[in-house]
């Protein structure tokens, strides 16, 4: 495929072969973007700022309801790109697809709800006989930066908002998994987005990514990825507006009290989607110890249950990761935490990119797989005994991201909303759990900003005040 600039599709003699990472077929190659191309795509959203201006709030959100229906109508073509160059199921890609569907029309939605309000500027002694209020305006051009592990619907939380705060966008996707990006470039101009606020380009973040972050011509940074990348995106963009969504290592606590059989089903179910490669995927499991047996009984036969293998076949519970380099720095991690002490119950075997659902417990704090973010199909499980204990746990980490708990006791729960220290507190269910209209993002080393369209068109535009 070719890469989008400006509504103008665009080929290099350079490629980046996208491959399936079960089987490691080439599926396609696309681009390697350079330096000139990050200018060109600059110089059209100069452009395509100006289009997408003219459009009123109706005007903006008609396209975003209509992207939402295109993708909708296609959703099996969306689903089988996703499935191929991501990894994940078919039925977990198809689910991706049902989500962006609904990204794109709450963006639509929250277009027509993009308010100012008004300032009592006779409040103070040389406010008399002033009026005034504030209204919202466009950031400007956007720079959207995006992961391989959901390659459609982490791309319409950018891009759908950004349309609908009339900003123009330059999409860089994964160069792991690009296609589907590209696709909903050509569902975007389809969908009537004025051709130069769009770009879609394919180049690798070491070659282009500096250039993006620190243009001077684009005014807000959001990015979803690792803690590394975003540190140093904070450092080179200078005065910009950055979201950043980074890593995590989501904790889940179960209470003696709480309803252990649902923990269980829902625990397998946030710690091997996607084979483990979410950012809020469950890794860390803290259990109170009068339930320890009966919890682990329920859990492994469970997750030895869960089928592992190609993520085209209907049947698959559990695909490939992204890389056999991600999935053997996961196995490395594994032995270290063995040789200090963690048992294996179950999993832990490679086969190339397929790496076995796997439950580690006892494992020290001081491991690498309990300290940072795994990113894999493994989960780790620790007791402890009372609450004041569990809530240490869950909070003894550089990571905020998300946190989960389980139990029937309110002032529990309550408790647990006002002390974990993480951006979203989910009780009863576990971490992984995202709704997408949501205020979702991290504190502490997961980052800064918040997505969900209502939220991030607040990041996405400027306050200015008038005053008559």
């Amino acid at each position: 495929m070719k890469q989008l600039l400006g509504g103008k599709w665009v080929d290099k003699s350079q490629k980046i072969e996208v491959k399936n990472p079960f089987n490691n077929e080439l599926i396609d190659t696309v681009p390697v973007a350079t330096l000139d191309d990050v200018e060109k795509a600059v110089e059209y959203a100069e452009t395509g700022l100006k289009e997408i201006g003219k459009l009123s709030s109706y005007e903006r959100a008609e396209i975003l309801f209509k992207i939402a229906l295109i993708i909708k109508e296609d959703k099996e073509k969306f689903a089988k790109t996703i499935a191929s160059e991501c990894g994940k199921t078919i039925n977990e890609a198809r689910w991706e697809v049902d989500r962006a569907v609904q990204t794109f029309t709450l963006s639509a939605e929250e277009a027509k709800r993009i308010y100012g309000e008004t300032i009592p500027y006779d409040s103070v002694p040389y406010g008399k006989s002033k009026l005034g209020f504030y209204i919202r305006v466009p950031v400007g051009i956007v720079a959207a930066i995006t992961p391989f592990n959901f390659p459609l619907n982490l791309v319409a939380h950018k891009v759908g908002p950004s349309i609908a705060a009339a900003n123009a966008t330059i999409l860089k996707p994964s160069s792991l998994t690009p296609l589907t990006a590209l696709i909903l470039g050509e569902v975007m101009l389809e969908a009537g987005l004025p051709c130069e606020a769009i770009s879609v380009i394919t180049g690798t973040g070491e070659q282009i990514g500096d250039l993006i972050v620190k243009h001077p011509k684009i005014r807000m940074i959001t990015f979803t990825g690792s803690l590394e990348i975003g540190e140093r995106i904070a450092k080179l963009a200078g005065l910009k507006k950055l979201t950043l969504e980074l890593g995590s290592n989501s904790a889940c606590c179960v209470c003696a009290d709480g309803d252990i059989e649902l923990a269980v089903n829902k625990i397998v179910k946030g710690a091997f989607a996607v084979a483990g490669q979410v950012c809020i995927s469950v890794q860390r499991v803290f259990v109170e110890g009068k339930i320890w047996d009966e919890f682990i009984e329920l859990l492994i036969p469970k997750v030895k249950a869960l089928k592992l293998g190609n993520q085209l076949d209907e049947s698959t519970d559990v695909g490939p990761m992204i890389t056999e380099t991600a999935a053997k720095n996961v196995m490395e991690w594994i032995l270290e935490a063995k040789s200090m002490g963690a048992k294996v119950l179950c999993g832990s075997k490679r086969y190339g990119t397929l790496f076995e659902p796997t439950v580690l417990i006892d494992v020290y704090p001081g491991a690498k797989i309990y300290k940072e973010e795994a990113f894999a199909p493994v989960v780790l499980i620790n007791k402890f005994e009372n609450f004041e204990e569990a809530v240490e746990l869950v909070n003894k980490t550089k990571y905020g991201l998300q946190a989960g708990i389980f139990t029937r006791d309110l002032d529990k729960a309550i408790e647990a909303a006002k002390r974990f220290e993480v951006g979203g507190v989910i009780i009863n269910d576990v971490p992984t759990f995202r709704a997408d209209p949501m205020p979702y993002g991290g504190v502490k080393a997961s980052g800064i900003g918040r997505e969900g369209p209502k939220f991030t068109i607040e990041e996405m535009t400027e306050i200015r005040a008038v005053c008559f």
